[in-house]
């Protein structure tokens, strides 16, 4: 059917709601859109409301679950619309039972993966925004496995509503959510910043923005477009090498987009929402974890409102490097502390389950 709705401005996510001969897909909708739907087909707008509760608060998956909507409305949105549009293949955990990872396979068969990370005071969703991942980033496997479409806003938000069902079911909630799954956020920015609008929605969902966080591997434009935005959201950047030389081999976007270019926008960042940036840096053996290269890394982030997240590398089957050694990663830690970086070591989490994003997913051959 052809959706009666203006999606202009959606993106990718308006081109697979508006399909013809497909389902609406109600997690792509934002609210006003859901009104629209209900009001272009004769129904009270105030339906919309109820819907929207069942959906993010109730976090219903069945039609027939909506018991304060006539049986007729019911009746209507089970032939023309979806709520769930992908498939849990599989679910793993972790031995110590704090790592939880989810293989979802899409509409169209393509699949992501999702993983939910288990804290003392938080329950932490990492969510994926694309299929793939086209930076070819060598020590990721969403990279190495190439690129192949963009995630819509209800694919992204439907990760994050798999797990507040199985929280609930534990009488808990989600408390954070980490956009550094799969994909690029950036190179997807209308669905992914349509997923948060939704999802910190104080008349569903109602997550903090604070407690949300984009990872980019340093798309300038998508920085500047966050530093604007009215939601406080947090910033990561995936950095990994303290020169252009070594960043251009880690992570080859930094050709485009270099360190000076790189590091100024952050500064922008700052000056405009006076928050600060986190930097994620992933240690490799003997590739980027000497002590000179901490003094280095001191000198790229000085007078910069920063922290960095240190994280031994995990590994995957093909790629050449492996983690640093606790040693180095003293090291590391130490030189930076006594150079005035606030820096913090990261576990590791999930190893055996393969967390890593994309590497179940290439074992399931995605």
């Amino acid at each position: 059917m052809q959706l009666p709705l203006d999606l202009k401005g959606r993106g990718a996510c308006a081109e697979e709601v508006s399909r013809e001969g497909q389902n609406v897909a109600l997690l792509d909708l934002d609210y006003s859109q859901l009104q629209g739907l209900f009001l272009t087909s004769g129904e009270p707008g105030y339906r919309a409301d109820q819907l929207y509760k069942w959906l993010y608060v109730s976090l219903a998956t069945d039609f027939t679950q909506m018991y304060n909507l006539p049986q007729g409305t019911r009746e209507w949105l089970e032939q023309i619309a979806d709520i769930c549009t992908s498939i849990a293949l599989q679910e793993i955990g972790s031995r110590d039972e704090l790592t939880r990872k989810v293989l979802f396979a899409l509409s169209d068969g393509e699949t992501i993966e999702s993983v939910l990370m288990l804290y003392d005071r938080r329950n932490t969703v990492c969510l994926s925004t694309q299929v793939g991942c086209a930076l070819g980033c060598p020590f990721c496997a969403t990279g190495q496995s190439g690129f192949t479409r963009n995630l819509t806003a209800g694919e992204i938000i439907e990760q994050a509503l798999h797990f507040a069902r199985a929280l609930k079911a534990e009488g808990q909630r989600i408390t954070n959510i980490v956009f550094m799954g799969m994909g690029e956020p950036f190179m997807n920015y209308e669905a992914t910043w349509h997923a948060i609008e939704t999802l910190t929605d104080l008349r569903g969902c109602n997550l903090g923005a604070r407690r949300i966080t984009i990872s980019t591997v340093g798309i300038v434009p998508g920085i500047e477009r966050l530093s604007q935005e009215r939601l406080q959201v947090g910033l990561a950047v995936s950095l990994h090498a303290p020169d252009d030389g070594l960043r251009d081999t880690l992570v080859p976007i930094n050709r485009r987009y270099p360190l000076k270019e790189l590091i100024a926008v952050c500064r922008d960042y700052v000056k405009r929402t006076g928050r600060r940036v986190t930097f994620e840096y992933a240690l490799a053996q003997g590739v980027n974890d000497s002590r000179q290269q901490a003094v280095e890394l001191a000198s790229l982030l000085d007078g910069l409102l920063c922290h960095v997240n240190l994280i031994p590398l995990n590994p995957t089957p093909t790629s050449p490097w492996q983690a640093s050694s606790k040693q180095r990663v003293q090291i590391f830690h130490q030189e930076l502390s006594s150079l005035g970086i606030n820096n913090t070591v990261r576990m590791r989490r999930g190893i055996e389950i393969e967390a890593g994003c994309g590497q179940l997913r290439s074992r399931w051959g995605g």
